[in-house]
């Protein structure tokens, strides 16, 4: 059996952290047998290391070894990927396919981002794992295969089964023996090496003098939380091979790199702050909504004074604070107002026949009925904070009480049938 320093060579795995050990190790141990592996850890920490270790050490290692990326196959595809389909099984499926469970027959397959895969796939795999049969899509021939499945995952696992997103009998029958790849702040150690091997490949590659940190530059990167791991800092490394003349890094320069650590970069917002943005955004919104619902209330109780007593002088007198914050509010608005302007413009939005000026509207207004006046008045004046539920309850009792209890006429007055009538007589005991 190889060990752990010999499989790190091989694999060209850096870094001496305790933790990264003791999962090369678990690798190792179970290399030998056809348990199912589950990889776990955050993205970038090089979880596709230790499927290649376990195949490599198996006796398994001459046949086939595939790696699937479960979260990159659309879902209306996946079971094809994986299973094979037969011809004609859909749309587009012009010849029979062989899945990648089929071709890796004695081999092994490792299914990354095992935790994207859809319910109905993941019963086929449970299949797959319990007695190592399969069906091609659109088959109903049962196929046999012996395949060693690795499986990786980021998500946790028993949020997503708690969700109903993945099934917890898969789960584990995945996690036989589960291995965890620890972060890389979590391996402070292996930081400045794992640096260093990237710094000195992309010297080799662009052809450059290979870039050094400082003292002050090399803690600055143990401090940071790498938040995209090994693949973060390979990334970063490029980027200071490539931008940077001066060979020799300090902190001050490293911190342009490192994201929301540099003035010029956006800060990471928690989901606590959103949720706060949200609730600021929905009192905005209420206010708003509070406010028209005033305004909407004045204008009402304008509209009855110019029905009810039509002289234009006395009503502008009496209501230019009204008027003037409903029609302007600015100096420019309110200095030229004239309401002949508000007669001929806006006389529309009270929903009054347009007039010349409102001392015309005066014998229309005669027209209205004591009946209707009362009525309009009643709407304005009545209280705001009521329910729906208490003012559709009132309006059927003053109707009702207008009419003597006539359902017929009441059902007629508020605008619904006398069955729908009846029935809100019913609901409310009247």
């Amino acid at each position: 059996m190889e060990s752990v320093q010999a499989i790190k060579q091989r694999f060209g795995i850096i870094g001496d952290d305790p933790k990264l050990n003791r999962a090369i190790e678990k690798a190792i141990q179970v290399s030998p047998t056809d348990i199912s592996v589950l990889v776990t850890g955050e993205s970038g920490v090089g979880k596709e290391s230790i499927p290649k270790i376990i195949h490599s050490l198996s006796h398994r290692k001459h046949g086939k070894y595939i790696a699937v990326n479960c979260g990159a196959i659309p879902e209306g595809t996946i079971d094809s990927e994986l299973f094979g389909h037969e011809k004609g099984a859909f749309t587009g499926a012009t010849q029979t396919r062989s899945g990648y469970f089929e071709v890796a027959d004695g081999g092994t397959i490792f299914l990354d981002e095992v935790g994207e895969l859809p319910l109905p796939t993941q019963v086929r795999l449970l299949r797959v794992l319990e007695n190592g049969e399969f069906i091609k899509v659109g088959s109903s021939k049962v196929q046999k295969t012996n395949v060693r499945i690795v499986a990786a995952t980021n998500i946790n696992m028993f949020e997503s089964i708690k969700k109903e997103k993945f099934r917890e009998d898969l789960y584990y029958r995945l996690s036989t023996v589960e291995i965890h790849l620890p972060p890389l702040r979590e391996r402070k150690g292996d930081i400045h090496l794992l640096f260093r091997k990237f710094a000195s490949d992309f010297a080799l590659k662009y052809k450059m003098p290979t870039i050094r940190l400082e003292d002050d530059a090399v803690l600055l990167m143990q401090k940071y939380h790498w938040g995209g791991n090994i693949r973060q800092l390979r990334n970063i490394a490029e980027q200071i091979s490539v931008l940077e003349q001066d060979r020799s890094i300090n902190g001050k320069e490293l911190k342009e790199y490192l994201p929301d650590m540099g003035s010029n970069l956006p800060a990471v917002i928690s989901d606590k702050k959103k949720d706060s943005d949200f609730s600021n955004e929905r009192e905005i919104l209420y206010k708003v909504l509070f406010d028209m619902k005033n305004d909407l209330n004045d204008l009402k109780k304008l509209t009855l004074k110019l029905m009810q007593e039509g002289n234009s002088k006395e009503v502008r007198d009496e209501n230019e604070g009204l008027i003037q914050k409903i029609y302007g509010n600015g100096d420019e608005d309110t200095e030229d107002f004239n309401v002949e302007d508000l007669d001929s413009d806006n006389l529309e939005v009270l929903q009054i026949p347009q007039q010349s000026s409102l001392s015309e509207y005066e014998p229309q207004q005669e027209n209205l009925s004591e009946k209707d006046k009362y009525h309009f008045a009643e709407e304005i004046e009545e209280e705001e904070t009521l329910s729906l539920q208490d003012k559709e309850l009132e309006l059927i009792k003053k109707s009702l009480e207008r009419h003597n209890g006539k359902r017929k006429a009441a059902a007629e007055e508020l605008g619904i049938s006398e069955r729908t009538l009846y029935r809100k007589i019913k609901q409310y005991n009247l």
